[in-house]
């Protein structure tokens, strides 16, 4: 016969059981209720974010992504809505659910290239009237705003640097941010408009904001005639939202106050589509034009490439520029890094002229084969 301990650990064993049967069965329908719960979501529909335009009554104009524009309700919920506030609408019948509580749309400094450069003067070659240009409208404002309140005039807010591919109007740029000691932001015109269709206007008001945040600093839009370009009366709805992102950029810079810490540099290869209003007085009117190098400036601009390399005494600088002439600056440093190439490739770090000279005849071609490549498309 069973004893007394006998039957007390059968029922403990049996308590046991039926207690870790039960945790189970209870975490198995918590589970089962989460992922209805999940399932109810999936089958919701998505909320619509739109943009705030006018108050009016207890309604609102809201602009949807598309840009059209509607009165709608707003869910008493909701208080102290404003112009150009965020909302959630639903998609049925647009009423305002839920105000999007983000200052920012963007995190604007994940969309732009934010620096502080290391390239100065001494990095450019053969653009001395160029250097002392943006030195005269960028570099002293920043370093001595006294003298022009003194003087009574107000130096520009920024200018245009135009003109060829690979003449340096980027180093212009980035070396007159760090003689300054500037926050360098650098603005794709073309990406702003691309990535951003429906939203480039605020973007644009988020870099400048962003730019009186981090002052002393310089916004630098490379292929400014992505944006700016020639203003045309009907166009599609692309043409249309790239117009909203100019005037937006017009409204910013008209906007600075003088003798700010906040420079602007515009970029462009088309100086001859841009819109006039961008170059009127008061907003990029400095223009600066950045030409191929002449000799002279040819043979600082290869001083500068070759001085950390290794070179052999019986190059002849002198043929090697005249191989040259109608080179940029790109362009020449592209020849000192093949010449160098042609060397490592013989296992010899020693560069020599007829290096340079194979690399001069390579850069050639390649031009003459992008040439090609535009007359083929455009020709």
């Amino acid at each position: 016969m069973a004893t007394n301990r006998e039957f007390d650990n059968v029922a403990f064993s049996y308590t046991t059981l039926r207690d870790g049967l039960e945790d189970e069965n209870r975490i198995l329908k918590e589970t089962v209720n989460q992922l209805k719960l999940e399932i109810d979501k999936f089958k919701q529909p998505a909320l619509m974010v739109c943009e705030i335009s006018d108050i009016i009554g207890d309604g609102a104009i809201i602009r949807v992504p598309n840009g059209n524009q509607f009165f709608v309700s707003i869910s008493s919920d909701i208080k102290n809505l404003k112009a150009g506030e965020l909302v959630l609408c639903e998609q049925k019948n647009l009423t305002v659910v839920k105000k999007v509580d983000a200052s920012k749309r963007f995190d604007v400094e994940k969309f732009v290239i934010i620096e502080k450069p290391k390239i100065g003067w001494k990095d450019i070659g053969g653009l001395d009237k160029q250097i002392r240009e943006v030195k005269e409208v960028i570099e002293l404002p920043l370093k001595k705003p006294e003298l022009f309140k003194k003087v009574g005039i107000q130096p520009p807010k920024g200018v245009l640097l135009y003109g060829p591919p690979g003449t340096g109007k980027t180093l212009l740029a980035k070396a007159v941010a760090k003689s300054t000691k500037s926050t360098f932001i650098e603005v794709v015109g073309s990406e702003l408009v691309q990535k951003f269709i429906g939203e480039g206007a605020k973007l644009v008001k988020e870099i400048f904001e962003l730019a009186k945040r981090k002052a002393p600093s310089i916004i630098f839009i490379d292929e400014l005639d992505a944006i700016a370009a020639t203003r045309v009366e009907i166009g599609t709805s692309g043409e249309r939202e790239v117009q909203r992102t100019f005037m937006q950029l017009l409204a910013e810079i008209d906007g600075f106050k003088h003798l700010g810490n906040v420079k602007i540099i515009g970029c462009t290869n088309r100086r001859d589509i841009l819109d006039p209003a961008v170059l009127r007085p008061g907003r990029l009117d400095r223009l600066i034009r950045v030409d191929v190098p002449d000799i002279d400036g040819l043979k600082a601009i290869f001083k500068i490439h070759t001085r950390n390399m290794t070179l052999d005494k019986k190059i002849k600088v002198g043929k090697l520029i005249k191989q040259m002439d109608g080179f940029s600056g790109a362009e020449v440093k592209a020849v000192c890094t093949e010449a160098g190439y042609f060397a490592i490739r013989q296992n010899r770090f020693i560069v020599t002229h007829i290096d340079f000279s194979e690399a001069i005849k390579k850069i050639k071609v390649e031009q003459q084969l992008e040439g090609d490549d535009y007359m083929h498309m455009f020709g």
